[in-house]
C-alpha cells in the first residue's frame, strides 16, 4: 500500500466523475491498508450543531472578540470571564450528539487493523461516538487543568471532586492557582506528546482521510502533507475545496454526515467482493 502513486498523476478528481464513482475510486485506495488516519476538523462537528469558534458569539458573548477570550493573557487578566465563556461553550457541546459522520469513522475500526483519529476538535464527539484511538491535538473542553501545572504538565483536575460554578474559575486543590480548560489557546503550543504522536501516525499511515477541516490551521494542516510525502493516499471529504484539496488523490464533495456513511458502505461492499 505504501508508496502508491496518486491517481491520474496526482490531479484531484473534482468535477470529473459522479460522487458515486469518486466514492468507488476512494474505496479502492484503501485496499490493503493496515493503518488509516482520520484528520478531522470543525466541519464534522458542525453537522451535530456544535457552533464553530466564532459562531458561538451570541447573546452576551456577541460583544467579545473570541481571540480575546482564548489566550493565556486573557485568563490572567480576567479568569472568571474566560471560565464563564468556556462553561457556556461546554454547555453547547453537551447538548449535542455525535452524527453519522462520527459513527462512520467508528465503523472504520471494523474494516482495518488500526484506525487513529487526529482531531483539531475539543468537543470529544469522536470519543463519545466510540472511536477508541483519538489524538486530541487542541485538547478537550470537557477536561480541566491547573493553570500553574503545579504537579506536572499538565495537572489534570477532576471537577467532580471540587465545588465550582459556571461563573468563577475554581482554585486548584493542590496549589490554589486557578483551574482552566485543558484546551490550546492562541499563542500556546500544542501538547508535545499529542503532536509527536500525530506526526508519527501521519508518517506511517497507508491512507489519510481528511474530514471537515479547512487545511489552513497549523501545525495540524501539515499532517496530510507529511502523510503524502510518506507515500499515503489522501482522501478528502468536505463541502468545499480547501487547503488540502490540491494534494488529495480523491476529493469527495459534501457534508461528512452524508458522504462518510456512503464511503463506509462502499468499503464494506468492496471487502465482501474481495473475500468471495
Amino acid at each position: 500500500m505504501r508508496g502508491r502513486l496518486a491517481i491520474d498523476g496526482g490531479v484531484c478528481t473534482i468535477g470529473r466523475m459522479t460522487l458515486e464513482a469518486e466514492i468507488a475510486e476512494a474505496a479502492r485506495l484503501f485496499d490493503g491498508a493496515q493503518l488509516v488516519a482520520v484528520a478531522s476538523g470543525a466541519g464534522i462537528s458542525k453537522e451535530s450543531g456544535v457552533p464553530t469558534f466564532r459562531d458561538a458569539q451570541e447573546g452576551l458573548w456577541a460583544r467579545y472578540d473570541p481571540q480575546q477570550l482564548a489566550t493565556p493573557e486573557a485568563f490572567r487578566r480576567n479568569p472568571d470571564l474566560v471560565w464563564s465563556w468556556y462553561m457556556y461553550r461546554a454547555d453547547l457541546v453537551g447538548a449535542v450528539e455525535p452524527n453519522a459522520g462520527h459513527y462512520a469513522v467508528v465503523e472504520l475500526e471494523e474494516l482495518f487493523p488500526r484506525v487513529v483519529v487526529l482531531t483539531q476538535n475539543v468537543d470529544g464527539l469522536h470519543i463519545r461516538a466510540g472511536s477508541t484511538d483519538v489524538v486530541e491535538l487542541h485538547g478537550s473542553i470537557r477536561r480541566f487543568k491547573c493553570s500553574a501545572n503545579c504537579r506536572g504538565d499538565p495537572t489534570i483536575i477532576d471537577l467532580s471532586a471540587i465545588e465550582y460554578t459556571g461563573e468563577t474559575a475554581p482554585p486548584c486543590p493542590y496549589c490554589g492557582a486557578r483551574v482552566r480548560p485543558d484546551v490550546v489557546w492562541f499563542g500556546e503550543a500544542l501538547p508535545p506528546a499529542a503532536l509527536e504522536r500525530a506526526f508519527e501516525v501521519a508518517s506511517r499511515c497507508d491512507v489519510m482521510l481528511v474530514v471537515g477541516t479547512s487545511g489552513i490551521v497549523q501545525p495540524a494542516a501539515s499532517l496530510p502533507y507529511r502523510a503524502k510525502q510518506s507515500g499515503a493516499a489522501i482522501v478528502e471529504v468536505n463541502p468545499q475545496p480547501g487547503g488540502i484539496t490540491p494534494i488529495a488523490d480523491v476529493f469527495l464533495r459534501g457534508p461528512s454526515g452524508r458522504v462518510l456513511p456512503r464511503l463506509v458502505a462502499a468499503l464494506r461492499a468492496r471487502r465482501r467482493k474481495q473475500t468471495r
